[in-house]
């Protein structure tokens, strides 16, 4: 007699091929058009959306959520900024978001281990293989996009082309060390950090975006230091983020104050001392209103003291949400970062913690926090990470909660 699948089997078994569906768009979606991680990200929560839970451990962050959606959608009352059009509100926008995202990193959790392991290999490769296209963008100064552009009747000018593909170090930036991990735990290929790092690391350069680079270094270093440190570094930390999104302004108003800022601000590069001009005109007015904020999008309101918003999360969350909003993010990020503590050292939390680090130092110094797409790269990577920490490397009967300390410092990308 034939063996039938139980439903649960099958819908776990779905479960994993949806999150292969988007690993094997992940690296296209990068190169060509990030904005389209926030449509495919939401196709995927809907179809996994019975996968969707909160778990006890998850209960703290999923609050923090619940509170700046509704707190957020209140804000909408004093806002000064209306939205004339649906695709505009941002607060409906965060309400779906926040629940077809969450139901993904759910079903990555639930994937049967063939699909996950499909999933992964896709992922890895995949994101080995925008390193190689991202390198080649650096040799050539956007050949690859300029080319397919013009192939396709809307050629760009090459400013604009390299603007756009440097986009792609941005998103492999959060990506790389789970998709390294990912390829040494079900591929045996861990050399498949080499062609992401190349291509991030070249491209940036020659498109000169520092931020990248800044955030590849710094969420290296958290990740080597959750793999020697297992316990107290996710601790730490959880520290920076509470210090970050709850003491953001005061110390920028103290340093303000001190008088040393302007002149930073007069002698940073261009790019550096717009945001600087965004930070100084931002922890003004959130003076105005420290308890509840000017409302959510007001920062698109306060031109030309601020373009669209602050490039600080934690000043954003304070202008438009004030402490509520500030003290529900604080939450969140503390979690996400405590849930990473281990007994001993374990590679899927040091690269999850890279990964983590390195989105917190975009939402310190480029994006907006409510920014659909990049919502959904944070969203993905969540999802990768969660199948991550319960994939065992190929030949291992259980996943491992850790892996005996090596003194080699690529241990948690090699294994």
């Amino acid at each position: 007699m034939s063996h039938v699948p139980a439903p649960r089997d099958r819908f776990s078994a779905w479960c994993g091929w949806v999150l292969a569906g988007v690993a094997a768009l992940a690296p296209l979606i990068a190169w060509l058009g990030p904005l389209a991680f926030a449509p495919v990200m939401a196709v995927a929560g809907l179809l996994t959306l019975p996968a969707a839970r909160i778990t006890d451990e998850e209960r703290p962050a999923a609050l923090a959520l619940l509170v700046i959606l509704i707190w957020a959608s209140g804000s909408m009352i004093w806002s000064p900024y209306h939205p004339g059009e649906l695709e505009e509100a941002t607060a409906l926008k965060l309400v779906l978001m926040a629940g077809l995202f969450w139901a993904l990193a759910s079903a990555a959790a639930r994937a049967a281990p063939g699909s996950r392991i499909w999933s992964l290999r896709i992922f890895a490769w995949g994101m080995a293989g925008l390193g190689v296209v991202l390198l080649v963008e650096g040799l050539t100064g956007a050949g690859l996009y300029q080319a397919l552009r013009s192939a396709m009747h809307d050629p760009i000018r090459h400013d604009l082309a390299a603007k756009n593909v440097a986009v792609g170090a941005f998103v492999l930036t959060i990506f790389w060390a789970p998709a390294a991990l990912a390829g040494a735990r079900v591929g045996g290929a861990g050399w498949l950090a080499l062609p992401m790092v190349a291509g991030l690391v070249v491209s940036s350069l020659v498109f000169g975006a520092d931020a990248p680079l800044a955030a590849l270094v710094i969420g290296l270093v958290a990740a080597l230091a959750v793999w020697r440190w297992p316990t107290a570094a996710p601790r730490l930390l959880a520290a920076v983020a509470a210090v970050f999104f709850l003491l953001m302004p005061l110390l920028l108003a103290v340093l303000i104050s001190g008088g040393h800022y302007e002149a930073l601000e007069k002698a940073a590069p261009l790019s550096w001392a717009q945001r600087m001009g965004y930070w100084r005109h931002a922890v003004t007015w959130i003076a105005d209103h420290p308890l509840r904020g000017w409302g959510l999008d007001a920062s698109r309101m306060f031109a030309p003291g601020i373009q669209l918003h602050p490039h600080d999360a934690a000043l954003q969350m304070w202008l438009e949400l004030g402490v509520i909003g500030a003290m529900a993010a604080t939450v969140f990020w503390v979690v996400v970062f405590l849930r990473m503590s281990r007994p001993k050292p374990d590679a899927a939390m040091a690269a999850s913690a890279a990964s983590a680090v390195a989105f917190l130092v975009f939402a310190a110094v480029s994006f907006g926090v409510w920014q659909e797409w990049w919502i959904a790269v944070g969203g993905f990577s969540a999802a990768l990470c969660t199948a991550l920490s319960r994939q065992p490397a190929l030949g291992r009967s259980a996943p491992r909660d850790a892996i005996g300390a090596r003194a080699s410092t690529i241990g948690p990308f090699s294994e």
